[in-house]
């Protein structure tokens, strides 16, 4: 192929081209803003000239393979390429509106970063000095990175063989590494009618609570928000206080949307067509269940012995713990409270949910349930062979066995994951002590962990109802690196910077 000339073994031609359709098919989403901007009478340049920038950025790039094949190392570079592409284009209306705090290029970089990548952290203060389309266009970015991440994780990070991503539940579980674009193609089909059919239910869902009078300040507007941002697992919110903006009956109503959005899709997908027990019988789902409602009791727990927490009912301690729970282990990012204000017990097992994530093949980020749940079953059984070391005891999920290479996979994907968040932890801490900011080292791993894991808010400086906006404008430029990179779970990028990967 041309693309793979004098040695390079990587057709990066169908890499760009791929990743041009997916930008030129991306200016579709501008056209809600841009009706929003026309009824609100704003200025209406700045998403015409980014939809004029996506569509000639598409076409270009489709050119350079009209037809693309997509084997195993082209889909790395393509799957790398496409979030760094939407948030660079997504970045563009914040800068050419020049309001409030976007207006500076690398906070509208680090927000168009958090959107694509469904981080939901913000540099955002000042949301009055920002109009409905800007605010709805963050919310749109957030939809598209959701639907973009399933897409991209059932039909190709699944069958790329890496950190045991290949575990998760499809519906081939093929590992044909050489026909990608046509399962692309199919896979973006049927789970983007799953998707859209979710957001329109989570709108009729949140906007029917107004209808019937248990949420009067829930607007159309917020409805479409909200749905974009809970299906997508994001948590980018129009309103300063984010959830806590509204009635207990929207938190209530925004905990199932922010827990199925974290469930694999080709189960609910399964679901649909009637066969319910393809998710009661995924061992992944049950633990992941299981592990909001562990974290649920021990945040509750927390909370009634706190003898400085301020009075709460029964209902609301249950409510703000679920809620929480569920926002982090999920990576939404939403708040119904201000939980930086919570005892330290309280704040440091949010801490530990940040590290958990969904279920694989979910709009969620961070390490993910899957692989924790094989890692717990092989430290298990490590421990009985410690006691028999002759016995032969496979590691299975769900019924099925899980090979040794996964499982080292697993290991070594997590370990990573680790090393990765405690160098960003320290470039944290040294840019902030350089620029004056006085970071506790607390505050600092959590905002890590927030950008890398893709949670959204952390605790102090940027915990949930402030933003990321006082971090030096190096510390916002390393952070949207880590969204990118913790987004598409690591591998894809790192592996482009070896030699291997484009000569061998």
């Amino acid at each position: 192929m041309i693309g793979r000339a004098n040695g390079v073994r990587v057709d990066w031609r169908a890499s760009l081209s791929t990743v041009g359709t997916i930008q030129k098919w991306s200016a579709v989403l501008l056209v809600l803003p841009l009706f929003v901007a026309v009824v609100d009478g704003e200025d209406v340049a700045p998403f015409l000239a980014t939809a004029a920038v996506a569509v000639s950025l598409g076409v270009s790039l489709e050119r350079l393979d009209p037809e693309p094949d997509l084997g195993g190392r082209e889909a790395f570079l393509m799957v790398s390429l496409t979030w760094l592409s939407l948030a660079l284009v997504g970045a563009i209306p914040f800068v050419l509106a020049g309001n409030g705090t976007l207006a500076n290029p690398v906070n509208a970089l680090f927000e168009s970063m958090s959107g694509v990548t469904t981080t939901g952290a913000t540099v955002v203060l000042d949301f009055d000095a920002h109009s409905r389309a800007a605010m709805l266009w963050r919310s749109q970015l957030q939809w598209l990175g959701g639907l973009s991440i399933l897409v991209l994780a059932v039909a190709v990070l699944s069958t790329l063989s890496y950190g045991g991503a290949q575990l998760m539940e499809t519906e081939t579980q093929t590992k044909d590494l050489h026909k990608l674009t046509p399962r692309i193609a199919e896979t973006a089909r049927l789970l983007g009618k799953l998707y859209l059919g979710l957001t329109l239910a989570a709108i009729a869902f949140l906007y029917g609570l107004r209808v019937v009078g248990l949420a009067p300040e829930m607007t159309l507007f917020d409805a479409v928000a909200h749905a974009f941002t809970s299906v997508s697992t994001s948590g980018y919110s129009p309103r300063a206080d984010s959830i806590a903006a509204f009635s207990p009956a929207v938190q209530w109503a925004t905990i199932p949307l922010m827990a199925v959005g974290a469930t694999n899709f080709v189960l609910l997908y399964n679901v649909t067509q009637g066969r319910w027990r393809r998710l009661v019988d995924n061992e992944e789902f049950r633990f992941y269940l299981g592990i909001l409602g562990f974290f649920t009791v021990v945040v509750a727990g927390l909370l009634v012995a706190d003898p400085n927490q301020e009075a709460l009912t029964a209902e609301e301690i249950v409510r703000h713990s679920l809620f929480q729970v569920t926002s982090i282990v999920t990576t939404t990012g939403y708040a119904s409270a201000d939980f930086d204000a919570w005892s330290p017990a309280a704040k440091n097992v949010l801490f530990l949910c940040m590290f958990i994530g969904g279920m694989a093949g979910s709009t969620t980020c961070s390490i993910k349930a899957l692989r924790w749940l094989v890692a717990l079953k092989a430290f298990r059984r490590m421990l009985f062979t410690t006691v028999h070391p002759q016995a032969i005891r496979p590691l299975r999920l769900s019924g099925e066995v899980v090979d040794e290479d996964s499982i080292h996979q697993i290991y070594a994907y997590t370990l990573l994951s680790v090393v990765i968040f405690f160098l960003a932890t320290i470039f944290v801490v040294a840019d902030g002590a350089r620029a004056g900011l006085g970071l506790t080292e607390f505050e600092a791993m959590s905002a890590a962990a927030a950008t890398f894991l893709n949670i959204g808010p952390a605790f102090g400086v940027a915990g949930p109802f402030a933003s990321f906006t006082d971090f030096p404008a190096s510390t916002k430029l390393v952070m949207t690196l880590l969204m990118w990179i913790g987004r598409i779970e690591i591998i894809p990028v790192l592996v482009l910077f070896t030699r291997a990967y484009w000569w061998s």
